[in-house]
């Protein structure tokens, strides 16, 4: 009896080890088979990616280190710009970088850092992860790979709602943060042109614009693409055969429901409040905000109304000004929309011309230098130093100390500047 039990000991033993054996191949299995797919994708998106224009950005990212995000608003071409990274530099069918995209359902069951310790052990390099803030737990995986795996680099891109550092204490000091910005008017220029014009910093379009207005009027007429950029040059996504203001419009009801939505942990029942502020804020023609109106409008108080505009402001969707030598929790002196293809998309009948070009200047410098609004001899103080006034024709006199961007003209003199080449600082 004593052989007859420990026979069936045995036998339930083997069943259980071909069983862990059985489910351990099928595990193998079913994870080389969603690696192939995922290689699969990444060839084919590489292969068909198509960008007209190498974005500056890819020439200033320290690409040496290993954890690099990149943040921007909704259709700037963050997606395309992972894959133009992964385009010049890996061979495909090497198989040492992998594009990702966090939408994917299989990531529901699948953490970010058991994805990607398969690929690295699978001799993987470089992870490209798309739409990281899919994954709630996106910062402390990432810090997982970081420590765990180190001989690989991840490339991850976010929305510009997201706060890398601020709101992630465990991504300090090892993620390097950049901001993709939508196409300057260089950029564009260069796309419908297909010449390589460079950038030019802000010293320089002050210091030698009569040069470089020069050169470039040699090559082309930038006036002829100013106003065509203004109205729909902003977003890579003019490109495609499709109705622009419209897919524009989706872009922005996307930036509120997802980015803001999403991200902040804000109530769906809130969403018609934040539309509506966006409106207000579009309707008042850049003018400075009445909070305590703006907080009766959409029925809550004045302090949501701050925290909104807040929101609407990392979202990319408006543009927040103060008065030289003050910020932020002061009154804003502006809220602009973040760049003039917003204005035409939502306001297409009651575009002015000199709120269009303000809009463009204030966009053209923001990210990379500080800009308040001006007093009575100036629209705006860039850098607590440089102050300009916008005009649409030539002044009868020109101010002592004040730069003058006009719209219209190919080449400026001394302090008057055209507008349009201030598209070129990025």
């Amino acid at each position: 009896m004593r052989e007859i039990v420990k026979g069936w000991q045995i036998l339930r033993l083997q069943e259980a080890l071909f069983c862990h054996f059985d489910f351990a191949i099928s595990h193998f299995f079913c994870n080389f088979a969603a690696m192939e797919a995922f290689f699969r994708t990444h060839s084919y998106l590489v292969e068909h990616m198509h960008a007209p224009v190498r974005r500056a950005l890819m020439d200033e990212i320290d690409w040496s280190k290993r954890l690099i995000g990149i943040k921007g608003s909704r259709g700037v071409g963050k997606t395309s710009f992972l894959l133009q990274y992964a385009k010049e530099n890996f061979n495909a069918a090497e198989r040492k970088c992998l594009y990702i995209n966090m939408n994917n359902f299989y990531f529901q069951g699948k953490s970010i850092s058991d994805f990607a310790k398969e690929f690295y052990d699978g001799g993987g390099k470089v992870l490209l992860i798309d739409q990281v803030f899919k994954d709630p737990e996106w910062s402390c995986e990432l810090r997982k790979c970081y420590d765990n795996l180190p001989g690989l680099k991840i490339v991850f891109t976010g929305s510009s709602v997201m706060r890398l550092k601020e709101e992630n204490p465990e991504l300090n000091g090892i993620v390097a943060s950049y901001n993709l910005r939508g196409f300057s008017f260089r950029e564009y220029l260069n796309l419908k042109t297909g010449l390589n014009l460079k950038a030019h910093s802000l010293e320089e379009v002050l210091n030698q614009h009569t040069r470089i207005t020069a050169e470039v009027c040699q090559v082309c007429n930038p006036l002829e693409h100013f106003q065509s950029y203004i109205h729909h040059g902003y977003y890579p996504f003019f490109l495609e055969q499709r109705n622009f203001s419209e897919n524009l419009i989706k872009v922005m009801n996307m930036m509120i429901e997802v980015d803001i939505l999403l991200i902040k942990q804000i109530e769906l029942k809130y969403l018609s409040k934040i539309k509506k502020l966006l409106y207000l804020l579009a309707m008042s023609r850049n003018a400075a905000p009445n909070v305590s109106q703006l907080a009766i409008d959409i029925q809550t108080s004045r302090a949501t109304v701050a925290n909104y505009i807040k929101y609407l402001a990392d979202a990319r969707l408006v543009n927040v000004l103060y008065r030289l030598g003050e910020s932020a929790p002061k009154k804003p002196a502006k809220v602009m929309l973040h760049n003039p293809n917003l204005m035409y998309a939502m306001l297409p009948q009651q575009v002015d011309e000199k709120e269009a070009i303000d809009c463009f200047f204030q966009n053209a410098l923001w990210g990379r230098h500080i800009i308040n609004t001006g007093d009575r001899t100036c629209d705006f103080v860039v850098d607590c130093k440089h102050r300009f006034r916008l005009l649409t024709e030539e002044p009868r006199r020109q101010q002592n100390g004040v730069y003058t961007a006009l719209n219209g003209i190919k080449r400026g003199y001394d302090r008057q500047i055209p507008l349009w080449l201030f598209g070129f600082l990025y």
